[in-house]
């Protein structure tokens, strides 16, 4: 009577341990793509939103009873690039990525006229950059289909729409002229994800600009400011094969 519960156990044990490995069995993971790290070479293209601003700084005493405010406003633009990654090793890659970036910045203004009366404007700071980033990723090992990642480097970027050549004749239609070359620090990370077909990313990174791009024409719009500098947020969406 004693050994019968320990062979009901038993046999207990012997019947629910195939049902047991089943379940484990079926909760593993599809590895998507398990020879994607052994390749030397990836290519993709990026789709990104970006969110861009400007490090303005005003010269000393700028700030009269003619100018009274000199503000920015940031606004959305977009990307479209290209991806070339070179890869070291499963965790780190060196990454290419042409891209097309278009970015609007408002400059906004508030001037006391003569007879006390204030006046508005602004000013809206167009830009669409060719841009030639560089960037070393380190890569987290894989978790199943997902890793984690971070990114630095920096970028050289040429504005092909420039308006540095344009006459400022009228005070309504006078710009604000910036430099047409650019280049910039960018730091960030996001998430790999595993695919049947394809690599997918989510990537957020910040853009901060080095030289001061404007130019004084002596206009009562750029006079008041010493430095401009470029910024941005950029959210990607990366597709690699």
């Amino acid at each position: 009577m004693i050994q019968r519960p320990r062979s009901i156990l038993l046999i207990a044990f012997l019947v629910a341990a195939p049902a047991l490995m089943a379940q484990r069995n079926s909760r593993i993971v599809q590895e998507n793509l398990p020879n994607f790290d052994l390749r030397r070479f990836h290519f993709g293209f990026l789709l990104s939103y970006n969110t861009s601003d400007l490090f303005l700084k005003l010269k000393p005493g700028s700030l009269t009873d003619s100018l009274l405010v000199l503000d920015h406003q940031k606004q959305p633009g977009f990307n479209l690039g290209i991806i070339a990654s070179l890869n070291f090793n499963k965790n780190t890659s060196i990454r290419f990525l042409p891209t097309l970036s278009f970015q609007e910045r408002v400059l906004q203004y508030q001037f006391k006229r003569s007879d006390n009366r204030v006046v508005y404007f602004q000013k809206p700071v167009e830009s669409t950059y060719l841009e030639f980033p560089v960037l070393l990723k380190y890569r987290s090992d894989r978790i199943n289909n997902f890793a984690v990642y971070v990114i630095g480097g920096g970028k050289f970027a040429i504005d092909m729409a420039s308006q540095k050549d344009v006459d400022n004749a009228l005070d309504d239609d006078i710009v604000v002229k910036l430099k047409k070359y650019d280049y910039a620090a960018e730091v960030g990370g996001g998430f790999d994800f595993f695919l049947p077909y394809f690599k997918f990313g989510v990537e957020l990174k910040a853009c901060f600009g080095i030289p001061n791009l404007v130019i004084d024409d002596d206009t009562r719009f750029s006079a008041p400011v010493e430095s401009i500098r470029s910024k941005a947020w950029v959210l990607t969406f990366t597709f690699e094969g």
